[in-house]
């Protein structure tokens, strides 16, 4: 594969060979594609300069979330898991993270717990982040299968969207969900998996945040992660926007009180998707940059911020709501 025409001369006569256009010039030596010729396509499967690559294993799920940013299709797509088992061997062993996200990857079964072992032995130094609502782990034998694995970096991200169970079952619309997403994380715990709670920050959740920082100190004090995140405006988000926004301005109270009992506690707890110039000073210690480089961007009220290398930005698909409070920190000097 070959950035540019001339390049072709270079090779061995007959060599079998692609020419890509200028809007592949991101891509670079020790980057995984995948080549489609009958369709005149190539995707990117994993990039070496980029810190953390995520895998899509499945868009079927169990929960069908108000918010969700991948809408879920009942569909055939048990070929994605032969292309990431495929694609692991190539990737750099120097790669610090990836992730696997859905869908919901559990519902792979076996394939899954064979993706988590593959992931081990091709990349040994590489942190597994996978994203799941930890229901398919409440029953079976799948936390125990996967505890046997024995990766040395994985973590599971599971959602807790409150402290009662009927608003959780509201916003995953699934019920009994939350009975089973707790009972996963349990059996997980207790085959030493790292478990990471979720909390997406919107309409029906805020009002339960501090009840809910409450509920994990008390009951799931083992956890090794706490993440409060902000909304990704794409998918059912944009789509349930009327009943899910909530100004990130009009929340900061609950979040910081939610923050301090967390961290009292000694829970390692983040903020994920959010700017600093909504949140109070005390809390930008626990905000992170965690959003893409491919789809983080800022706005125009940005313009001139001196704390942009720290602030998490927004997603591209922030354009179509956003906190009123935005406005530039200038540092003094």
């Amino acid at each position: 594969m070959v950035k540019d025409a001339g390049t072709l001369a270079l090779l061995p006569k007959g060599a079998a060979a692609a020419v890509l256009p200028e809007d592949f010039h991101h891509l670079g030596d020790g980057d995984v594609v995948r080549l489609e010729p009958a369709k005149g396509a190539i995707r990117t499967l994993f990039r070496k300069a980029v810190a953390y690559n995520h895998f899509l294993l499945t868009e079927r799920c169990n929960n069908y979330c108000l918010m969700c940013s991948q809408p879920p299709r009942a569909v055939d797509d048990g070929w994605i898991v032969d292309e990431v088992l495929e694609a692991l061997p190539l990737m750099d062993r120097g790669a610090r993270e990836i992730g696997f996200t859905g869908g919901e990857p559990t519902l792979l079964g076996p394939r899954f717990i064979e993706l988590v072992q593959a992931v081990g032995s091709h990349l040994p130094n590489t942190a597994l982040h996978v994203l799941s609502n930890g229901r398919s782990f409440a029953t079976g034998t799948l936390a125990r299968d996967l505890g046997a694995v024995r990766h040395p970096d994985l973590m599971l991200g599971i959602p807790v969207y409150a402290d009662l169970a009927h608003v959780h079952d509201y916003v995953v619309q699934a019920d009994g969900a939350f009975d089973e997403t707790i009972r996963g994380i349990l059996a997980l715990k207790a085959q030493g998996v790292r478990v990471e709670v979720r909390v997406v920050l919107q309409e029906q959740t805020v009002p339960r945040l501090v009840p809910l920082a409450r509920f994990l100190v008390r009951n799931l004090l083992f956890v090794d992660h706490i993440a409060l995140m902000g909304l990704e405006l794409t998918g059912f988000a944009r789509a349930n926007l009327e009943r899910i926004w909530i100004d990130p301005v009009d929340y900061q109270a609950e979040l910081s009180e939610a923050v301090g009992i967390l961290d009292r506690a000694g829970m390692k707890v983040s903020i994920y998707n959010s700017q600093h110039c909504i949140l109070k000073p005390s809390l930008h210690r626990f905000s992170r940059r965690s959003i893409s480089d491919w789809k983080q961007e800022y706005m125009p009220e940005c313009e001139g911020c001196d704390a942009q290398a720290e602030c998490g930005g927004f997603f591209a698909s922030a354009k179509f709501r956003y906190s009123r409070g935005i406005s530039p920190i200038l540092k003094i000097a």
